[in-house]
């Protein structure tokens, strides 16, 4: 099929690409010359392993342009990937999203399916319906909207697009269900047909669960310090349970990135506006807060209340391993917190380097490796689990740290390893 994606971020260009892996002829479409120039040439503008792998092997099927209108005119189903970022009052925002519905109204020239990829409030799919058929230029042709949110992780979204645990499909009439299910006729995974609203909300409240159980395990970690329980045989009994299971039970220091944070936000927004207050959701965002301060708290505390000029080492910028997003990553209100109380900040991550630069210049120092971050330092923090970091030398560490302090966020290391080693250590909730 001939398909147009609107917006080359992680979900507009991860669905186009995994789109032409299918047979699809599929043309991408941004506003940026320059990503459109880096993408022509094959490779991708942003960090996500099998991407670029993916793109040089099916550049036969793809199409980078600024151009919409070329890409519009003739597609029979355009996907909206671009971003809903959050406003400061915790709403989304939809300017983009009505930007490209715009740009569609005025530009198809045949039947065609719009489909909203990008996460969106419930109700907006109408609004976007409602909006296109005001503006349509064209008023022979039939332009259908259908929801279809995506549920891709930064890391593994190529995997999470190809082997999707389920797709789920929003519309109000037949025809653009039988399209959507003809678009992913090669996808062997579960498809769901659901209205619209229905869609909207799948998305939020699948990802909102999630950041529940990430909250609601930090909070039994911290209990679990207090009371002298260990957080990790506690969740190897629980995992074991099928209704709970085993996934997003990892005590650390809370989670970040572009969804969890900005979703949990968004949904509070929406039923706020709908005159019901989500008092869990809620609980989950005030966890998820204080839980980035926690390696901050605990380094505070092994230093008598005092940081200034402890020299601290951090490993990892990144919210997670595999990607370099920091939106919303915890390492950000550590590294605030820390010169706030008069330490200097020595940080590496083997992905997030540049995006650290970009986010907060010379705030920090920029080691060039794991080793040379914690050269002289008081301490180390332990905040994103890149793989690198799990089985260091300690007997590096010892000799070139002033002292040999690890905090670990993470729960990577072993205690009585590092206890031994005379390494002063500590985790959350064990």
């Amino acid at each position: 099929m001939k398909i147009a994606v609107a917006g080359t971020g992680y979900v507009g260009l991860v669905t186009g690409v995994c789109l032409a892996s299918k047979g699809h002829e599929v043309t991408c479409v941004d506003v940026d010359e320059n990503k459109v120039k880096i993408m022509k040439n094959g490779d991708s503008p942003i960090y996500e392993p099998g991407l670029s792998e993916l793109m040089k092997e099916h550049k036969n099927n793809l199409v980078f342009t600024t151009d919409y209108e070329e890409a519009y005119r003739e597609a029979e189903v355009i996907f909206i990937g671009v971003g809903t970022p959050e406003k400061q009052d915790g709403s989304a925002n939809l300017s983009y999203v009505f930007e490209v519905a715009k740009q569609i109204a005025q530009t198809v020239q045949r039947d065609c399916v719009v489909v909203i990829k990008s996460t969106v409030p419930i109700g907006t799919n109408d609004k976007i319906e409602s909006y296109i058929r005001d503006k349509q230029k064209n008023k022979d042709v039939c332009i259908y909207v259908a929801s279809n949110p995506e549920f891709l992780s930064q890391g593994t979204a190529v995997k999470d697009t190809l082997c999707a645990s389920r797709i789920v499909i929003g519309v109000e009439e037949v025809f653009p269900g039988e399209v959507l299910k003809k678009v992913y006729e090669k996808f062997d995974v579960p498809k769901l047909i659901v209205k619209r609203r229905s869609a909207e909300m799948i998305k939020y409240a699948s990802n909102d669960f999630l950041a529940l159980k990430i909250s609601y395990i930090n909070e039994i970690a911290n209990l679990c310090e207090i009371v002298g329980a260990n957080i990790e045989e506690v969740t190897e009994g629980m995992g074991y349970d099928a209704r709970i299971g085993h996934r997003f039970l990892n005590a650390g220091i809370g989670y970040g990135g572009s969804c969890f944070p900005k979703d949990v936000k968004a949904l509070i927004k929406t039923a706020e506006k709908n005159g019901y207050p989500m008092r869990v959701l809620k609980a989950v965002e005030e966890v998820n807060e204080a839980q980035k301060s926690i390696l901050f708290e605990k380094l505070l505390k092994h230093y008598n209340g005092d940081l200034k000029g402890k020299q601290i080492a951090l490993w990892g910028l990144a919210f997670k391993p595999e990607t370099d997003d920091m939106r919303e990553a915890p390492a950000l209100v550590l590294i605030d917190k820390l010169i706030e109380a008069g330490a200097s900040v020595k940080v590496y991550d083997p992905i997030a380097m540049d995006e650290c630069k970009r986010r907060i210049g010379d705030k920090v120092v920029y080691a060039t490796d794991m080793y040379d971050a914690v050269l002289d330092a008081d301490a180390l923090l332990l905040v994103t689990e890149w793989k690198e970091f799990r089985m260091p030398s300690w007997g590096v560490l010892k000799k070139t740290m002033k002292k040999a302090v690890v905090i670990d966020g993470r729960n990577i290391y072993e205690k009585s390893e590092l206890q031994e080693l005379e390494i002063v250590y500590a985790c959350v909730g064990r």
